[in-house]
Parts: structure tokens; C-alpha cells; sequence
């Protein structure tokens, strides 16, 4: 008796590792093709074809889009979290917490450019990828963008926000020939000189 119980437990056991693992492995696949296509692009067909799942086995564990690109973003999001404004906080500098701020989410960019080109493409066009990158990153944009702004005016805000978009960060870093360093540098010089 005591046999059969524990071997229906072993079972259980190993039957919730291979489906954690199943699971894991179409989060994987998902994350790879959205820097690849983008998550407006991305089938159910493809994320089965990649994980080496049916159909079927996708939908068990993800019964629509949106909990699917919840479980995708998280992952992500717990791999290389956005900074956090507690990184500068200590810093009374203004101008010092600038360079740092920017310093860090450039860095962030970088170290994500792939999947974060895709995504920011497809969010202006796909509603739930807009929807799940606001509830992903949102609030955390919102507090890296507030702990900078103090001093600032209407113009140095309006210059804050484009220095903090990917798509500076990519045109400046990726279609011209700055680097980080000089990118933080000549952005954070715009945006001080911008209520001047």
C-alpha cells in the first residue's frame, strides 16, 4: 500500500516536471521568435514548431494570447529587470542622477536591443503587445522618468521623454556612430539646455 503510494507520488511528481519543463520551453520558444518576427507575427503554429510541441500542447498551457505574452514579458522582465530609480537615488546631483539614469537604461537597451526593437514596432500596431508592454513596463518608465525630472520645465521634460525612448537610444547608438557614454552625454546636455 505504502509502495503504490508512494509511486502514484513519484508519478505526480514527475509528471509536473515535464510539464514545467514544457511549459519553460514554449516561454523560450515565444521569446526567441518575438526578436525574431515580432509578437505580432508570431503563431501558435511557429511557437509549437520551435518547442518541439503540438498545437494542442500550447494552447494546454497558454489558452490565449494574452496569457501567453503575460508569461513571455515576465520571464523577461525577471531575467533583466528595467533599472531602478534606486540606482541614483542617493544622488543630490541633478545632473549627476541624469547621466546615471540614462546611463542605465541605455545600458538596458543595449543589452535588449533585439527583442525590444520588435516589440516597441509592434506595440504601435498590435493592441495587446501595446497593453502587455504597458502593464510590463509602464510603471517602471513612469519612476525612472520621475526621478529625474525635479527642476525640470515643459521643455526639459518634453526633452527628457525623447532621450528616454528606444527609438533615440537606437538611432543614436545604433544608426550613428555614438556609443553609450557619448549618447548619455549628448542627451543629457539637450535635455539641461532645453529650458534655457
Amino acid at each position: 500500500m505504502c509502495s503504490e503510494k508512494n509511486a502514484r507520488g513519484y508519478n505526480q511528481s514527475k509528471r509536473a516536471q515535464n510539464q514545467a519543463k514544457t511549459r519553460e520551453r514554449i516561454v523560450e520558444a515565444t521569446i526567441e521568435l518575438h526578436g525574431e518576427v515580432g509578437p505580432a507575427a508570431t503563431t501558435i503554429s511557429m511557437i509549437a514548431d520551435r518547442a518541439g510541441v503540438q498545437r494542442h500542447t500550447v494552447y494546454a498551457h497558454f489558452p490565449d494570447d494574452r496569457s501567453l505574452l503575460m508569461a513571455c514579458s515576465g520571464t523577461t522582465m525577471a531575467r533583466d529587470p528595467l533599472p531602478s530609480p534606486a540606482e541614483w537615488a542617493a544622488t543630490n546631483d541633478p545632473e549627476v542622477r541624469l547621466r546615471m539614469a540614462l546611463g542605465a537604461l541605455y545600458r538596458w537597451y543595449e543589452r535588449n536591443a533585439k527583442l525590444m526593437g520588435s516589440v516597441v514596432r509592434d506595440s504601435e500596431v498590435h493592441p495587446l503587445t501595446r497593453e502587455v508592454t504597458e502593464l510590463r513596463a509602464g510603471a517602471e518608465m513612469r519612476a525612472i522618468a520621475e526621478s529625474v525630472t525635479g527642476g525640470l520645465e515643459q521643455k526639459g521634460k518634453a526633452a527628457l521623454a525623447l532621450a528616454m525612448s528606444f527609438h533615440t537610444w537606437r538611432t543614436l547608438t545604433q544608426d550613428s556612430t555614438l556609443d553609450t557614454p557619448e549618447a548619455v552625454n549628448l542627451m543629457t546636455r539637450a535635455i539641461i539646455s532645453a529650458d534655457d
